[in-house]
């Protein structure tokens, strides 16, 4: 019996360690991780304020002005989720973006909207402001109507 309940304690304690927090995971002075902070703000946390905090004064005007993290998303980013994962895609990733003060990262957006699977991709410009990556510009898709 003693047995039992240290294998359950044990178990318990493990499996309450995989939980958490789903934000991005990487290098945090890198502009993929400050953009992917960022959308994740917008699509999973609905978070304004980290939003915000992750955008340049310009984008966070523009974004201000939508009220809402959905309605942002809705109509200048022209996309829509109930759940995302937001990857960065490495396969045009330059060294020298992260050396400089400006950076375009390509992101990668796969998720579930009204239980079908939603996947696309969204080019977005930072720049570095004291040592922090801020989003700045996200560029219009160029394969939208």
């Amino acid at each position: 019996m003693k047995f039992l309940l240290t294998f359950s304690t044990i178990i318990l304690l493990m499996l309450s360690g995989c939980g958490g927090d789903d934000a991005a995971s990487g290098d945090k002075n890198t502009p993929g991780y400050a953009a992917t902070v960022f959308f994740d703000a917008l699509y999973n946390k609905k978070d304004m304020e980290l939003a915000l905090s992750r955008s340049t004064p310009r984008m966070g005007r523009i974004m201000r002005s939508y009220g809402t993290p959905s309605q942002f998303a809705r109509n200048l980013v022209n996309m829509q989720y109930d759940q995302v994962t937001i990857e960065v895609d490495m396969t045009n990733q330059s060294l020298r973006e992260q050396y400089g003060n400006e950076a375009r990262i390509n992101l990668i957006f796969t998720g579930m909207l009204h239980g079908e699977q939603v996947d696309d991709m969204r080019s977005v410009q930072l720049v570095k402001r004291k040592g922090e990556w801020y989003v700045d510009k996200i560029n219009a898709d160029p394969f939208a109507r």
